[in-house]
């Protein structure tokens, strides 16, 4: 985004949330998938999805603007983006993070003014110790909390393979690893590794599915546990991905010591997040920060120095950080001591 630096670009700033709000409603109402083969004028649209043709010229005619469908002779058809990236199915959906953004962080952020003020969350959910056990127990909402996760993980995994020499271990886990889509897109790309999936027992049906999807149910398997109370399996490599930022310090310390507890000498941790770089400020990575403190009751993002004394205080050696250069998050590299 352009540095605000007169009249206009603060007027324009102050409407941002206009085309984010176009784009949720679009991905909500299913427009992607129902103009993904065949073009279709604002009359069958209307029809087709239950929509009243007093807004909707003007809202598909902004898509058109922004690419994200095509428009000819009055017939809309989705762009190669939007079938690429929108339309629920496709290896590099993310429209599962565009449905927790409209509904869950968008009402949050409308509160910001009040977070500022009081420093409490403002989702309208009890973001308390239990939460993921709740949200997993619901299978309507697990489902698309989980798409929400595979949206970043879909970007994320494939670089993980760049991170370190693979070839050098034998096994790995992903904790908190959700139902797993970086723990099969790791193994997949390297058929020698035995990984793991540690998360709450309620994900296991779904971890299932997503390694039916890549083929890798002989190669990855699930390991049930909170990862505060129940102990982890011994392996080569640990992964912690989108998971500290959701926590206190203090709880970002104990899940860096459980898995210090498991590790044998020579294991390494990555752990990735939108680390902040307070040299360089990143917008996006501030967005992040305060949209995951809007949402929970500690979390936000962190420095790679704040994450180095976490990891060196739990027995490691920190070796090295990165920023990914695909998407907006910072990997840190660490092997554990004797």
């Amino acid at each position: 985004m352009d540095k605000v630096d007169d009249a206009s670009s603060i007027l324009q700033l102050g409407t941002a949330f206009a085309p984010a709000k176009i784009l949720h409603s679009a991905v909500e109402v299913g427009l992607f998938e129902a103009l993904q083969d065949e073009p279709a004028d604002l009359g069958q649209i209307c029809s087709k999805l239950g929509l009243n043709p007093r807004l909707t010229r003007d809202f598909l005619d902004a898509l058109v603007v922004l690419g994200l469908l095509d428009k000819e002779k009055g017939r809309y058809l989705a762009s190669e983006t939007a079938r690429k990236f929108l339309v629920p199915g496709q290896a590099g959906y993310v429209g599962g993070r565009i449905k927790i953004g409209g509904k869950l962080h968008y009402r949050a952020w409308q509160s910001l003014a009040d977070a500022l003020r009081d420093g409490l969350p403002k989702a309208d959910i009890d973001a308390d110790a239990k939460a993921y056990e709740r949200l997993y127990g619901d299978p309507e909402r697990a489902r698309v909390f989980l798409s929400h996760m595979d949206a970043s993980n879909v970007m994320v995994a494939p670089q993980l393979d760049e991170c370190i020499a693979w070839s050098e271990y034998e096994s790995f886990v992903d904790v908190g690893g959700a139902r797993g889509q970086v723990a099969a897109i790791l193994a997949g790309r390297n058929k020698h590794l035995r990984g793991g999936v540690f998360d709450f027992p309620a994900v296991r049906p779904y971890f299932d599915e997503i390694m039916a999807q890549y083929g890798t149910a002989e190669q990855v398997t699930f390991h049930p546990g909170d990862f505060f109370l129940n102990p982890l399996p011994s392996v080569d490599v640990y992964v912690i991905g989108h998971v500290l930022h959701d926590w206190s310090v203090s709880e970002r310390r104990q899940i860096i010591e459980r898995v210090s507890a498991a590790a044998r000498p020579g294991s390494v941790l990555l752990i990735y997040d939108q680390m902040l770089d307070e040299d360089r400020p990143d917008l996006q990575s501030l967005i992040g920060s305060l949209n995951v403190a809007l949402i929970t009751p500690g979390g936000s993002e962190y420095t790679v120095a704040e994450c180095r004394d976490w990891v060196e205080n739990s027995g490691f050696r920190f070796l090295r950080a990165h920023r990914l250069p695909v998407g907006n998050d910072t990997v840190l590299v660490a092997e554990r001591t004797a």
